[in-house]
């Protein structure tokens, strides 16, 4: 089937795009678009891909579901529309890279500018009904988002994995680590933070160091 991503994805996903599993979860995002408020808009489903071309990519942050309050969620997992304010997650994001490399904390909430830089931000489901966090588990989006974390795995040497909390861990699994490199900790949310499971993880310096050691471009977090 004809999907609407990034030419250099598409070349590499077209086969999961021909699977029946893959069109019967596009009927049922077509239908829930139609029948319900949803989040991201339909152009922002594959911003992710959209921003950070596969052969650009360098790291791969993993998140669960996109955002499900109104004009919050982009397409890239743990950020927001530019003009919002910060969800819990994100704040204690921002104040790790404070922390860990001294950039200060930013007005802007999208990581779009991490994106164009090469990081995928890949949420393990692309779409969610309003106000309904989860709704769209299960339908076959986390089929097709191992897939892209399994190519990548196969195809590409040297990009940084960043598992923050027990779901995005279990996808290490996925991941070749003789070729790659993983990173993990616990998640950024409040109730994981507090805990002492996220601040001092280091985890952006330590990428930067991993990318520079492969002569490439570190990241301006």
């Amino acid at each position: 089937m004809n999907v609407t991503i990034a030419p250099s994805w598409k070349t590499q996903l077209q086969d999961e795009f021909e699977q029946p599993y893959f069109q019967q979860l596009a009927q049922f995002v077509k239908k829930e678009y139609t029948d319900h408020v949803c989040y991201p808009k339909g152009k922002d489903i594959f911003a992710a891909f959209d921003h950070c071309a596969y052969d650009d990519t360098k790291v791969v942050i993993i998140g669960q579901d996109p955002y499900h309050g109104p004009s919050q969620a982009n397409g890239l997992c743990f950020s927001v529309q530019e003009h919002m304010p910060h969800p819990p997650s994100l704040i204690n994001i921002f104040k790790e890279i404070e922390k860990d490399i001294g950039t200060a904390y930013p007005k802007n909430g999208s990581l779009e500018r991490w994106a164009k830089q090469g990081v995928l931000l890949l949420n393990a489901t692309l779409t969610v009904r309003a106000h309904s966090a989860g709704s769209h588990q299960g339908k076959g989006w986390e089929t097709f988002t191992d897939a892209v974390i399994r190519t990548l795995s196969k195809k590409r040497e040297g990009v940084v994995f960043l598992l923050w909390g027990g779901f995005a861990k279990k996808k290490s699994s996925l991941v070749d680590t003789i070729k790659h490199h993983v990173l993990t900790s616990g998640h950024p949310s409040p109730l994981s933070a507090n805990r002492g499971y996220w601040f001092g993880n280091g985890h952006f310096g330590k990428t930067n160091a991993l990318l520079q050691q492969q002569g490439k471009v570190p990241i301006v977090w």
